[in-house]
C-alpha cells in the first residue's frame, strides 16, 4: 500500500510540473477573424450606408397602450409555497406590485426623456445598425481626454452606466484626465440590429466593436465590461492587443487546465492559492459548485434554446418582469433569495429597472439577447478557444464581494500577464457599475492612471 501511495504521488507531482510548464509557455498567435464578416442581409451588400446618425428612444402612444393592456390583463399570478421567498424564483406575491407600477405609475414620458439624455447615434458595421452612446467631456485646458468604451452584458444594457456617465466625463481631483464615454448596445441587445445567421459570439463582436471605434477616430483606446461585455473586452484585448490601452474588467475570469489545477490545489492548502482573508469567495468548493448549479438553469436554457423561451418573454411583459428582475435580486446579492420582495430596493428604484425592462420591451429584443448564449457555447466558438490566449494587455480587476464567481489573482494571472492590480470590494454584486457607480467610476479613474504610468514604465507609446 505504501508503495501505491508513493508512486500516486509521484504521477500527481509530474502532472503538476507539467501543467506547470504548459502555464509557462509563451501564448500561442489568437486567430484573425475576417474584420469584414456580413451580419445582416446578403441582400444588403454593398448597398448600406455607413454614415453616423443620432438615434433617440421613443414610446410610441401605441407601443405604451398594448403595454399596459398586457400588465393590466395578465393571468393569475400562481401563489407561491408557504415560506418561500426567491428560492423558486421571482415571489408572486411581490409581482403584482411591480405590475401595477409598470401598468399604472412608471412615468413613461419623463423616462423617455431620462434615457435621451444622452447623445445617441446608429451606424451600420457589417450589415447590422450598431446603437452606442456617445459623451463628450467638457473639461478645462490642460485636462486630456481619452475615450472608454463601457460594454454591458445581460440581463442588463446600456441603462446599466446611466449614472456612472456623467461621473467619468468630468475631471475627477487628482486626475488630469477625462473620459469621452461610447456605450454601445450588443448585436441583438436594445436599439442594436440582431445577426441574420448563426455565429455572432464574443469574439465576432469585438470586431465589430473595434471597427466601431476606428469610425468614431480612435486607434487606441480603453475599454471596460461586466458580464458578456467581460468576455467581449477579454477578446478585444486578445485579438487586438496593440489597439488597447488598458482593460478594466468587473468580471475577470481563468480557464483551462492551469487554472483549475490552481483551483484544486487551493481545496486543500487554501493560502497557496488565495488571501486568507478572501478564502470563502473561493472555499470550499462544494459551496461554489452547489451556488453555480441552483443559479444557472437559465443559462442552460438560453445556450440550448433561446428562441423558445423567448416566445412567453417577449409576448408577456409580466413575465420578462419576473425573468429579469429575479436576476436582479439574486445577483445583487444571493442572501436576496431568502426574502419575498427579493430586497430589489436595496440598490434600485423601480424606475431605474423599469428602465432596462423598457429597452428590451420596446425593441423586442430579449429572444436575440439570449441567442448570443447559444452563439458562445457553439461549436464555433468553442473552437476558436479564445479564452485560451493570454492577455498582454495591460489589465485591471473590480470583484465584488457578491460577483457569482471569485478567481484569486494568483488564478488570474495564468491568463492576464499584466494584472496591474486587482480590488476586492466588501459589497457590490454582479451590476456593480449600476448599484455604486462612484465606487465604479473611481476605480476606472485609479485603474487608467496606473495604465498610464504602466506604458510610460515600459515606454509605450500614450494616448
Amino acid at each position: 500500500m505504501g508503495k501505491i501511495v508513493i508512486v500516486l504521488a509521484v504521477v500527481a507531482v509530474a502532472v503538476g510540473v507539467l501543467i506547470a510548464l504548459r502555464c509557462n509557455q509563451a501564448p500561442a498567435v489568437p486567430p484573425k477573424l475576417d474584420p469584414q464578416e456580413w451580419w445582416g442581409p446578403n441582400e444588403l451588400k454593398g448597398k448600406v450606408d455607413n454614415s453616423i446618425k443620432p438615434f433617440q428612444v421613443k414610446f410610441e402612444e401605441s407601443a405604451i397602450n398594448d403595454l399596459k393592456a398586457r400588465l393590466k390583463n395578465h393571468r393569475p399570478f400562481t401563489a407561491p409555497l408557504e415560506g418561500i421567498g426567491f428560492e423558486y424564483g421571482f415571489n408572486t406575491k411581490t409581482l403584482n406590485s411591480w405590475v401595477q407600477y409598470w401598468a399604472e405609475k412608471y412615468p413613461f414620458s419623463e423616462r423617455e426623456k431620462f434615457l435621451n439624455k444622452f447623445p445617441q447615434y446608429k451606424t451600420n458595421i457589417q450589415g447590422l445598425d450598431i446603437h452606442f452612446i456617445r459623451v463628450k467631456p467638457q473639461v478645462p485646458s490642460g485636462v486630456q481626454v481619452v475615450p472608454i468604451l463601457l460594454m454591458h452584458g445581460w440581463p442588463g444594457s446600456v441603462r446599466e452606466f446611466y449614472e456612472v456617465i456623467p461621473l467619468l466625463t468630468k475631471q475627477n481631483p487628482g486626475y488630469d484626465f477625462a473620459f469621452e464615454v461610447i456605450v454601445p448596445s450588443l448585436p441583438g441587445y436594445g436599439f442594436s440590429d440582431a445577426p441574420v445567421r448563426p455565429g455572432l459570439a464574443a469574439p465576432q463582436t469585438a470586431v465589430i466593436f473595434k471597427n466601431l471605434m476606428n469610425r468614431l477616430g480612435f486607434k487606441k483606446y480603453y475599454i471596460q465590461g461586466g458580464d458578456w461585455g467581460a468576455i467581449i473586452a477579454a477578446s478585444i484585448a486578445t485579438l487586438f492587443p496593440e489597439d488597447v490601452l488598458g482593460h478594466h474588467t468587473n468580471m475577470p475570469s481563468a480557464s483551462g487546465p492551469c487554472a483549475f489545477l490552481k483551483l484544486l490545489i487551493g481545496a486543500v492548502f487554501p493560502s497557496l492559492v488565495v488571501d486568507p482573508n478572501l478564502a470563502d469567495r473561493m472555499y470550499p468548493l462544494t459551496n461554489t459548485i452547489s451556488y453555480i448549479l441552483e443559479e444557472s438553469g437559465y443559462f442552460h436554457i438560453q445556450a440550448t434554446k433561446p428562441d423558445t423561451v423567448g416566445v412567453g418573454l417577449n409576448d408577456s411583459p409580466a413575465g420578462l418582469l419576473a425573468y429579469i428582475l429575479e436576476k436582479f435580486s439574486t445577483w445583487t446579492k444571493k442572501e436576496h433569495r431568502s426574502t419575498v420582495d427579493g430586497k430589489l430596493d436595496i440598490r434600485f428604484t423601480k424606475d431605474q429597472l423599469i428602465d432596462n425592462l423598457m429597452i428590451y420591451w420596446t425593441s423586442q429584443s430579449i429572444t436575440t439577447s439570449v441567442r448570443f448564449y447559444a452563439e458562445n457555447y457553439s461549436r464555433r466558438n468553442r473552437d476558436l478557444n479564445i479564452d485560451g490566449y493570454k492577455i498582454v494587455v495591460p489589465t485591471w480587476a473590480l470583484q465584488a464581494k457578491n460577483e457569482l464567481v471569485y478567481q484569486s489573482p494568483s488564478i488570474l494571472r495564468v491568463r492576464y500577464t499584466n494584472l496591474i492590480n486587482t480590488v476586492s470590494l466588501d459589497d457590490g454584486g454582479h451590476f456593480i457599475a449600476f448599484e455604486r457607480p462612484k465606487v465604479f467610476a473611481e476605480d476606472v479613474f485609479t485603474a487608467v492612471k496606473a495604465f498610464r504610468e504602466w506604458h510610460t514604465n515600459n515606454k509605450k507609446t500614450e494616448l
